[in-house]
């Protein structure tokens, strides 16, 4: 768990360093590790250390403003929290630690489906912070649709402002290193939260998430019409499928390999965002996560099309590291190197910023 060779520190790479002396190895290895080989999970960083910007100069921009307005929340930052799993073995307080800090940060927390606190617990941490706090919930379309409505009547009992529907788990991913670990379940005293007491689940007890390669835009069609939250699709990487999503009306795309969990030969997801954008226009805002590292990497992908961007393993680095006031030092360190960026570009906010302004290293300017 150490930065690669050569790297500079940063706030996150010492947090990583830190998250790394206090994880057990095997849960560890279970945040940190990727599917197969991990090549999705390395490229994911790989591919934005290959584009540079060009910035635009004596434009006038002033002060950088950092905010925009997701599906009608609003965010101090262009940096949202994507769902990650079982953040209870990062720290104690878990998923309250990263809703408190994500909400006093002003920005969305996507609350993952197999969180080890409940979703209602979770937006309860959130508002205590800040009342207008804005918490999606992570969905994985369940085979049964008993369980998938009881998954989405608790999500909008909760309050939640979306459904963020993972599509790219018909099954699950191969991942080595919990394999070797023999990673395979929960220890005593954790369990998925959100999957207790659901229909078919033993009196008190969890289901287990099902993966289904039988799902299919039906049954997306079909959660369409039993609830009135937001759909934002996850795991969008080919074109032809934003232009069916952006038809089957749902409210926003995440571009996103599974932070290079589930397919290790998909592409890096910032090479796969431009064909994204340019599939849907203005039809609908597009998300991407998977490898940023870094406010560089954030205004590359908003200069790309991208509306925001969501980080995952850094925030259970600050997570694991230090608590609260870890996930609060990263997302204030990625809030800081956005507004630096933005300006050192001649951009006043995301807005400013155009395709042109990013281009590959070594092939001087020629167009991303």
């Amino acid at each position: 768990m150490t930065a690669d060779s050569g790297d500079a520190p940063t706030v996150l790479s010492e947090l990583r360093e830190k998250a790394g002396t206090r994880l057990d190895p095997v849960h560890r290895d279970f945040f940190e590790g990727g599917a197969d080989a991990e090549i999705a999970l390395a490229e994911n960083e790989r591919a934005f250390r290959r584009l540079a910007l060009l910035p635009r100069i004596l434009r006038g921009s002033g002060p950088a403003d950092t905010a925009v307005t997701l599906l009608g929340d609003r965010a101090a930052l262009p940096v949202f929290v994507s769902p990650t799993a079982f953040q209870r073995l990062a720290h104690p307080d878990g998923e309250l630690a990263t809703a408190r800090a994500t909400a006093a940060a002003g920005t969305v927390l996507i609350t993952s489906m197999a969180s080890t606190t409940a979703v209602a617990e979770v937006t309860a941490a959130a508002r205590a912070v800040r009342a207008d706090a804005a918490v999606w919930f992570q969905l994985y379309l369940q085979p049964s649709p008993e369980v998938t409505d009881a998954l989405v009547r608790r999500a909008e009992r909760a309050g939640c402002g979306a459904l963020v529907v993972t599509a790219d788990s018909p099954v699950f991913g191969h991942r080595a290193r919990d394999d070797r670990n023999g990673f395979h379940d929960l220890p005593a005293g954790f369990a998925a939260e959100n999957m207790r007491d659901l229909p078919g689940a033993p009196q008190g007890g969890t289901l287990d998430i099902a993966m289904s390669p039988g799902l299919s835009w039906d049954d997306l069609r079909r959660l369409r019409a039993a609830t009135r939250l937001p759909i934002v699709l996850k795991g969008v990487l080919h074109p032809d499928d934003a232009r069916r999503a952006a038809d089957e009306g749902v409210a926003a795309l995440l571009v996103s390999n599974h932070g290079g969990r589930q397919l290790d030969a998909a592409p890096a997801t910032v090479e796969a965002l431009p064909a994204v954008v340019a599939a849907v226009g203005d039809r609908l805002p597009v998300l991407l996560d998977g490898g940023v590292r870094s406010g560089s990497d954030v205004v590359i992908a908003l200069a790309l099309g991208a509306t925001a961007v969501g980080v995952g393993r850094p925030v259970l680095w600050g997570l694991a590291a230090e608590g609260e006031a870890g996930v609060a030092r990263v997302l204030e360190q990625l809030r800081a190197e956005v507004a630096h960026v933005l300006t050192l570009c001649g951009a006043r906010d995301s807005g400013d910023l155009t395709r042109d302004q990013v281009v590959v290293r070594g092939l001087g300017v020629a167009e991303c």
